[in-house]
Parts: C-alpha cells; sequence; structure tokens
C-alpha cells in the first residue's frame, strides 16, 4: 500500500484507537494515555500492512483485535509480575477446580489454602497478583477462553457491555455477569463499583474505607475471583 493512502487509513481509524485504550481501562502507572495510543497506532499500522479481504473479517473487527492485542503485548513484556506470581494464580484455579469436583460445592478460603498448602498472607499475595493482572485485562480475569473485553463498569450500572468486535455481548453472558455480581458481598460490591464506576484510586477507596492501599488490592482481586467462580458455575449450569 502506498504510504500517502496509509497514512489516510490512521487518519481514519485514530477514533478506533482511542476506543480501544478508553475500552482497555490501564491502571499502569508507567504508561501515560499518550503512550497506549502510540502503541495502539503501531497495531493499527500493522493491521493496515496485514489485512485482506481472504480473511472474511471487516477491516475494523481486525483492526481492534490488532490494536488491543499490541497495547496488551506491550504491557505484559514490561510487567512485573513474575512468572512465579502467575503460576502461583494458576495454581489457584486449578485447586478451586479440583475442589469443586471433590466437594460438589465452592471450597472455602481456608480449603484452598489447606489444598495448596500456603498461608492466608501467601493467598494474600495471589489476591493482589490478581489485581495486577486485572489492570492489562480484565476480561482475562473473568472469563476464562473469552475473546470479549467485557467492561465491568458498564455491567454494575446496567449498561450495555461491548465485545472486542465492536458488537454487543449476548444478553445471556450480561445477565451471568449481573447474577455473579450479587453473589458478592456489600462491601465487594461497593469496592468494585468505586472503582470501575466512580473511577476512583485503590488510595482513594482504601481512604473511605479506612484501610490500607495494599489490602483494597487483595479486596478486589479476591471479588474477581469470585466472580470467576460464579460465572463458571453459571455457565454450567446452562
Amino acid at each position: 500500500m502506498e504510504e500517502h493512502l496509509r497514512n489516510e487509513m490512521v487518519i481514519q481509524y485514530m477514533p478506533l484507537v482511542h476506543k480501544v485504550v478508553h475500552g482497555l481501562k490501564i491502571n499502569n502507572k508507567e504508561y501515560e494515555h499518550e503512550d497506549l495510543v502510540n502503541i495502539g497506532v503501531i497495531g493499527l499500522m500493522k493491521a493496515i500492512e496485514k489485512y485482506n479481504d481472504s480473511l472474511n473479517v471487516p477491516f475494523i473487527n481486525y483492526a481492534y483485535m490488532r490494536i488491543k492485542g499490541a497495547i496488551i503485548d506491550d504491557i505484559r513484556k514490561t510487567s512485573r509480575v513474575s512468572r512465579n506470581r502467575i503460576k502461583a494464580v494458576n495454581d489457584y484455579y486449578a485447586a478451586v477446580n479440583t475442589l469443586q469436583h471433590e466437594l460438589l460445592r465452592t471450597p472455602t478460603e481456608l480449603e484452598v489454602c489447606q489444598k495448596l498448602g500456603v498461608t492466608k498472607a501467601e493467598m494474600s499475595k495471589i489476591y493482589e497478583t490478581v489485581h495486577q493482572l486485572s489492570d492489562v485485562s480484565l476480561d482475562d480475569i473473568l472469563f476464562e477462553d473469552s475473546s470479549s473485553e467485557t467492561n465491568l463498569m458498564e455491567v454494575m450500572t446496567d449498561k450495555k457491555a461491548v465485545l472486542a468486535e465492536d458488537k454487543m455481548i449476548s444478553k445471556e453472558q450480561f445477565a451471568y455477569l449481573k447474577v455473579a455480581i450479587k453473589m458478592l458481598s456489600d462491601r465487594e460490591q461497593q469496592i468494585l463499583q468505586l472503582i470501575y464506576f466512580e473511577e476512583l484510586s485503590m488510595k482513594e477507596v482504601g481512604f473511605i474505607y479506612d484501610i490500607s492501599t495494599p489490602r483494597v488490592s487483595q479486596i478486589h482481586g479476591k471479588a474477581l475471583l469470585k466472580l470467576r467462580e460464579a460465572l463458571k458455575k453459571e455457565y454450567a449450569h446452562d
């Protein structure tokens, strides 16, 4: 493609880049808004370069995924979350899954600790890791093997959530999320409301509840894990 045509397409689809950046709601202090936009533009340029009609996918959908992928990949490369901590989260998922099959119910925190052979303090570290990972991609936490970028804030305010392919999420998935959120404790629901709807920082939430910022991160991470398990249960019952 000639350079002037490519530049025209970049200008044409800049609103899409901004939409992706806004939709990801990344909370990483190492990245300014413009940094994310610049990374998104690189993803857009790759989309323009790689796209062809044989893909049978509208360009805007293809570009959305390329832009989003470029941003998430860049953040993951610079993430301070170690492989060991990510492994601990995966071990948590496996332990909960095993216990659910053995007990035929959702295991308690103590039962998961015993299964993993970890202390409550070490479990708190797992919650903190989930909190950090949610800054990169919330749907990776909530929806296993999901291609959708579901905006929790929109679900909590009963608005329409949006797929990464710029389509509405299914009414079924939307309903599952609403049910799952109601399974959280009042404080967990309130904290998610403050983070995703009021867009308060962890420090500000901590000030409201008179708890430390790390404690807010732990509650946030724990709430997301509870949502994940509740969603899996709802899908299983379908």
